[in-house]
């Protein structure tokens, strides 16, 4: 694949990604009553998940394909975290935390 066909693939990501999450409905608030870090535990998903979810995906595919679509595949799943722990109003060190966990 030529470094212009990858880059289009990656700009349509975004563009579909953000159109979509345009579309989502947003997460309730927390209650007022909850500690500020408490969303980053409750509401990553397990490690790993998305990772296997993307070496799932790009099983089929050999060499540089497989190499490309997998790392667009976890930039758009470190992209998904990030807008959640935005969405929950999660800051500071625990963002960081919270994405990471997330993503990984």
């Amino acid at each position: 694949m030529s470094r212009s066909l990858i880059a289009l693939a990656a700009a349509g990501a975004i563009l579909f990604s953000a159109a979509a999450y345009a579309q989502t409905t947003p997460a309730p608030a927390p209650a007022a009553s909850t500690p500020a870090a408490a969303p980053a535990t409750a509401a990553a998903p397990a490690t790993g998940a998305k990772r296997a979810a993307c070496q799932t995906t790009t099983a089929a595919l050999k060499g540089q394909d497989k190499r490309d679509q997998m790392q667009l595949c976890m930039a758009q799943a470190h992209l998904d975290c990030l807008k959640q722990a935005i969405d929950q109003k999660i800051t500071g060190p625990q963002r960081k935390d919270f994405v990471k966990t997330c993503a990984n």
